[in-house]
Order: C-alpha cells, then structure tokens, then sequence
C-alpha cells in the first residue's frame, strides 16, 4: 500500500504537539584523517541533553548515492517521496515569495552572477550581494519584453531572484544553466523534451536582453537559471496526516516548499532568534511546527569549516527556548549534508534526534554523525521520519487486527 494512503487511514486526531527543527545542510566531513566533523566539533550541549533522552539514527534523504538538493530533501523530511514528487526549484522560489502560479505558468529560480569580459563566470553568487542591492536589479528586469509570453520577476533574498514565464505551449523540461563552476561561461538554456523547446527559446532571449540591462553592474552583470518548474499538485499534511502545520522560516524557497505540502506560513522572521519568537507567538494555533535555519548549508557550501561550526552552535542556543514550550515531540536534523571539505552538497546521510516521552533510550551521550550511526532508530529513509513523529505523538492508530 501507498505510504501516505496508509497513513490516512491510520492517523487520529488528539492535543500533541510537534516540533521538527531543521539545521540545512547540517551532516558533514572531517577535514581529513581521523578529525572531527562540523557537528562533532561544535560545543552543543542543548542538542547533546536532546540525544540523551530521545533516540538517535541516521537518515538517507532519497537513496543511497543520491545526492540531494534543497527540494527533495525537505520533501523527503515531510514524508513525500521527493523522486515521485518532483518538484522544481522554480515552483518552491516563486510560492515562497507569495507568487500565485497558474496552469500557464513556468517558474524559474535565478542566481546573479559575476561575468569577465569574456563571459566568463568568475562568482557563481555574484559576491552574495545583499537584498538590498539585488532587489532593485531584479526589477529592472521587469524591463524585458518577449512576444507572445508574459514575464514577471520577483526579488527573493541576496544574489535569488525568480522568474515566471506565462503563455501556451510552455514545459518544464529545460536544462539548467549553471555549469556549477567558474571560469567558464553559463551554459545555453537546453530543452530536455520537445515539448519544452518554446520555454528554452524564450529563457534564451530573456537571458540576453537581461546582461544588457545589467552590463553597467560591478558585480551582478549575469545570471543563471536552474529548477524550470510547473505547479505540481500534491496532497496535503492535513489530507496525509490530519495535522495544522505551520512553517517558520527566513528564506522563501523553504515557505514555498511548505506551502505546497498545506502548511501555512507564519510571521515574517529575519533571524533564527525572530523565528522562535514567531514559535512562541503561535503555539495554540498548530499541531505541527517546521523551523528551517539555512545558515550551515551555506556556510558549507562556502567551505567555510569554522562559519559552519559556529552556525551549528547558534543553532543549539535556541534549543532550550522551543523545549520550554513543552512539545510532545520535538525532532531536530538536516535536509542534506553539506560538507565544508566539499563546499557542495552531498549524498552522506544525515543525523537526526527525537525526543519525546515515549522514545526508546539508545544510550546515546551527544547529537553527533559518530553517535547516531549507533543510534536505536538505525539507519532509514527520511520519508519515514514523519511516521515516526506522528507514532510518538500518539497520532496513529493500530494496524489490523
């Protein structure tokens, strides 16, 4: 049987709470023989007190090899299959920034970036420019005009900006035109199907009339375009496990992914800080709490080892405020690894901690890679997570007879 068809059948209403606290991109590598990873090397005793009464394991976000990005990781994270729930980086960055898409619609998430003379990238993030200085540039793309197609561009937060197209006989199927690398030129937008050729013409032209409008720009006098992606229609965290999800989080491709599971996004936070503040303010309005903290996925991808550390212990320092609200169930880990040694993601499992009256302990002394291989949850796919959050807080009913 289907996992989330199960799971209707099983799931029964009642007064717990849960709490799922994600840390991006929180597994990672020693910097070489017999070191320590980030986690490992960071002072977490909020996090060590959580895998001392709760039970540890390790997850595997999609298969094993298989490395992750943002997307199907957090999908993974709330239970849905993220290879038959395909969903691009386009359609989470255009919901997230409150974007209605339509049946017409393709999405597209955008990086500025840092061209030489040659057109050649020389800064994937055009020196992650703030917000401030990215927004203006994003609606100076408004500018653009293309026959027969509708364009609308929204600033999303630092180098990000997204980009609808909007008009018939457009797919999704479009390559991506980041190399993942520098010293070379962004590729060609390519179409993957046939049927998404008209999409790949009009990306084409927007991206030329675009390094006009930005050649006067120091640094962001590029882009690139990944996640070419249609509305996907998906069932909901209410349908799928009868919960009133709430997502908090600063970066709008994590409200975006929410959004599209049902969750409904609250407060306007800035900060870790601000989004525990949201936490306390709505607590007797929701079943089921999602906090994101994007920090020790781009220090990572930085190779930033000490940045990542830190991230990790800022981290840890609000854990002691969401405890004090007393959830039943309380689960902390990562959507994926990011390794600073990589400076990318990467397909290492990820650990992770549940808390909760009725956990099993494991024995288990710190929140680290090295304790939750030995964990009592073992080893499992992180679509199982949501299961096991929902059985620890007495939300699922027997099985059979």
């Amino acid at each position: 049987m289907d996992l989330h068809l199960l799971l209707k059948e099983l799931h029964k209403k009642n007064d717990t709470k849960i709490v799922l606290l994600v840390a991006d991109g929180l597994g990672g590598l020693p910097m070489g023989p017999g070191g320590k990873t980030e986690l490992e090397t960071a002072r977490t005793p909020n996090l060590d007190e959580l895998a001392r009464r709760g039970t540890s394991g390790m997850m595997t976000m999609i298969k094993p090899g298989i490395t992750p990005g943002s997307g199907p990781g957090h999908l993974g994270l709330f239970g849905y299959d993220p290879v038959r729930y395909l969903i691009g980086r386009g359609a989470l960055e255009a919901t997230g920034v409150g974007f209605a898409l339509g049946p017409l619609d393709v999405a597209v998430r955008c990086n500025f970036c840092t061209l030489d003379a040659q057109g050649r990238i020389t800064d994937r993030r055009a020196g992650r420019i703030s917000t401030e200085q990215s927004a203006p540039l994003a609606i100076r793309l408004r500018q653009i005009k293309i026959p027969g197609v509708e364009v609308f561009v929204e600033p999303v937060k630092e180098h990000r900006f997204v980009v609808v197209f909007r008009g018939e006989g457009l797919g999704d199927q479009v390559a991506d035109t980041d190399p993942q690398a520098t010293g070379v030129p962004p590729l060609d937008p390519v179409a993957t199907a046939p049927a998404s050729q008209r999409t790949a013409e009009v990306a084409k032209e927007f991206i030329r009339q675009a390094r006009q409008l930005l050649a006067d720009q120091p640094h962001a006098n590029g882009l690139t375009m990944r996640g070419f992606a249609k509305r996907p229609d998906m069932p909901t965290y209410e349908e799928v496990y009868g919960l009133r999800a709430a997502a908090i989080a600063v970066y709008p491709m994590y409200k975006g992914l929410a959004q599209l599971v049902g969750m409904k996004v609250v407060g306007s936070p800035s900060s870790l800080k601000e989004e525990i503040d949201v936490l306390e303010q709505v607590w007797n309005e929701f079943d089921f709490f999602f906090i994101h903290f994007k920090y020790t996925d781009s220090r990572g991808e930085d190779g930033n080892f000490d940045a990542k550390v830190r991230m990790i212990e800022e981290f840890d320092s609000v854990v002691p405020r969401v405890a004090a609200l007393k959830p039943t169930v309380l689960a902390v880990t990562g959507d994926h690894s990011t390794p600073a040694r990589l400076a990318s993601h990467s397909w290492h499992p990820v650990p992770v901690v549940i808390a909760a009256d009725s956990c099993r302990p494991d024995g288990c002394q710190e929140f680290s890679e090295s304790a939750a291989c030995r964990g009592g949850l073992g080893h499992f796919e992180a679509v199982y997570l949501m299961p096991l959050l929902l059985a620890h807080a007495g939300r699922l009913e027997k099985f059979g007879a």
